[in-house]
């Protein structure tokens, strides 16, 4: 074979298509590498049929959406590009608090995510398919024209709704945890060095100066790169240090949502073409005064203005002496966080008198809170000192600060499907949702109600507590237990723990208990498939501990499960969920306060997202004013 028919002279005599049919068994890095092996390849795979057809690849949405997405960016690989970014963070996310359940579900929106609060909720007469699904704005992340994410935190505040601007980090591909943080960046070197291609013509003097600048700018990035491993995490610091810091940094970045982008955060279903493509256009128009507030940092109308060279670099990072200036005024601040006493001890610790004098001072400040000066109260508080860093010193690591997204990967403990999680930490966290198979076809998200037929209300009670479990296996003692786990629970008052298994079953027992009815709610006849048997929650040693009774889980034709309780006959019928859909044809209701919003770390068992007004109007008045 001679070398004009190998090598790169074969993918040039390719058609596009083809080429395009043979990059789907090739990763986008893979293509990138390809690009730069020459520049016959890499006019090739600048197509935009193989861009397509690797965001296809990546599943966030069919394609018929990315056609429709490619309006909002330069290309699609820019588009790839975001959506190999976001792709870690689609699914449901949950919280411990408040115990009637946190669930948020990370969706795709229009060239971007939408993580969607789930709101606890009663099951009206229209089920679950048709009666609209309750549900709140938590964070967007949206993609810029270039492929790049920006992070837009949702919150009221005063009765308005407000964005809370901020940044995505890094996103690992496995990341389990969801982190709300506060992070110090340097200033970037706004000065740049002009390098001549030629000494020729510069002097002995000027060639000095430059050299010297030069090793000024290398001695600057030395000294960033020693902070950024000295830089203390967000992490460590005590917990009401975290908290009044992304109190601060919300309270300044904030911007109150315009009209111009008070509208949809996704299309509804395809199901009203005339419908959908007024909510595209919508959509369309909301994400560019988006991004325009975004660089702008201004929640004026921005339709009209024009980005200039005096505006910010980035609108979303505060002074750190701003912040610092914030915590001075504050009554709870650390004297620490003075100007003047931060000099002045700077100035004393670089001797060894001066680091003597003044942990001498810190010691004696400390003795005069402690109440009674008891010898555990010390102790308490030098562990309290060891375990936590100071606040000082992780506001000394950067010139500016702003609000970040983390979307890191933890070793977490988890008991039956549920992970342990962080009282302290305002996260969110990833429930693994395992894809059904021959021999865990009922894994997955089901929702549904107690009664039967299921969903029907009574006179007594007009609506029912709508319940979401997550359906999981696993294997014990040689036992093949199938576990359903609460994750939301629509009642007043919560009933059963959040996490907690509403029924374990073992699949390899059959039931014989009978089915109590012949028929459904359409009086049609039924055909029970599998029965099998198991225990379901019960009231055991309190609310944390609950017991369990004999029961047995009947298998339904009709793709409805039903798990009925032995002694009680009580019955929990359930019914697989796409949620996605539910939440693009439901209603959007106002958000909490922003930290709140995205993390409820207060322990609560009643529905807290539930303190709102005008709910059943507030969506449908949100898609009336941009009609």
């Amino acid at each position: 074979m001679s070398p004009d028919t190998c090598g790169s002279s074969l993918f040039l005599a390719l058609p596009d298509d083809v080429f395009a049919i043979i990059s789907l068994s090739l990763s986008p890095r893979d293509i990138c590498n390809l690009s730069i092996c020459c520049k016959s390849l890499c006019a090739l795979v600048a197509s935009e049929k193989i861009w397509l057809s690797q965001c296809d690849v990546v599943g966030i949405a069919p394609t018929r959406d990315l056609v429709e997405w490619r309006e909002g960016v330069i290309s699609y690989k820019a588009l790839c590009r975001f959506l190999v970014r976001v792709k870690p963070l689609i699914g449901i996310w949950v919280h411990q608090n408040p115990e009637l359940g946190n669930v948020v579900y990370v969706m795709p929106g229009f060239v971007s995510v939408v993580g969607c609060r789930v709101i606890p909720q009663e099951l009206g007469p229209l089920g679950i398919e048709d009666g609209p699904m309750l549900w709140a704005p938590v964070f967007e992340i949206i993609g810029d024209f270039d492929g790049s994410t920006t992070f837009l935190l949702h919150g009221r505040e005063k009765g308005c709704d407000y964005f809370y601007p901020g940044s995505l980090e890094s996103v690992e591909g496995n990341c389990n945890v969801l982190l709300l943080e506060v992070e110090p960046r340097e200033r970037r070197n706004e000065h740049k060095v002009f390098h001549s291609k030629s000494f020729a013509h510069h002097s002995d003097e000027e060639i000095s100066r430059k050299a010297c600048r030069s090793n000024s700018d290398l001695s600057r990035s030395l000294r960033v790169l020693v902070q950024n491993e000295t830089r203390v995490p967000f992490s460590r610091l005590a917990f009401g240090d975290r908290r009044k810091l992304l109190e601060t940094v919300t309270g300044q970045v904030c911007l109150k949502v315009p009209d111009s982008v008070s509208g949809p955060l996704f299309p509804r279903l395809r199901e009203n073409v005339e419908d959908f493509q007024k909510d595209v256009m919508l959509l369309l128009q909301r994400r560019s005064v988006l991004l325009q507030m975004y660089r702008i940092g201004s929640d004026n109308d921005c339709t009209d203005l024009q980005l200039s060279a005096g505006m910010p670099a980035d609108p979303t990072q505060l002074e750190l002496s701003d912040i610092r200036k914030s915590f001075d005024r504050s009554t709870s601040c650390s004297n620490s966080l003075n100007g003047d006493d931060g000099q002045t001890s700077g100035n004393n610790r670089k001797s060894i008198g001066g680091y003597f004098k003044a942990s001498i001072k810190q010691i004696l400040r400390k003795s005069s809170s402690v109440n009674g000066g008891r010898a555990i109260s010390k102790c308490n508080s030098s562990r309290s000192e060891n375990r936590h860093a100071q606040l000082h010193e992780f506001l000394k690591s950067g010139d500016t600060i702003g609000l970040t997204l983390h979307a890191s990967t933890v070793k977490l403990s988890s008991y039956r499907a549920w992970p342990n999680m962080h009282d302290t930490r305002f996260a969110l966290y990833k429930l693994p949702m395992r894809v059904p198979r021959e021999d865990q076809e009922y894994a997955g998200l089901w929702g549904g109600t107690f009664g039967w037929p299921p969903g029907r209300p009574t006179e007594d009670k007009p609506g029912k507590a709508l319940f979401f479990l997550l359906l999981s296996y696993e294997e014990t003692e040689g036992k093949r237990l199938l576990i359903a786990t609460k994750i939301l629970e629509g009642t007043h008052y919560v009933l059963h723990p959040n996490g907690s298994a509403m029924f374990i079953v073992n699949i390899d027992e059959p039931s014989l208990d009978p089915f109590p009815w012949d028929s459904d709610a359409d009086s049609h006849p039924l055909n029970v498939k599998h029965a099998f048997m198991g225990e379901g929650i019960a009231n055991g040693y309190g609310f944390r501990y609950p017991g369990s009774k004999p029961g047995s889980l009947f298998i339904i034709q009709n793709g409805l499960l039903a798990f009925i309780w032995k002694e009680s006959r009580a019955v929990l019928t359930l019914q697989r969920l796409n949620l996605q859909e539910l939440l693009r044809k439901g209603d959007r209701v106002p958000a909490l306060p922003p930290i709140a919003n995205f993390s409820y770390l207060t322990k609560s068992y009643s529905n807290v997202f539930a303190g709102f007004s005008n709910t059943k109007t507030f969506s449908s008045s949100l898609r009336q004013n941009h009609i």
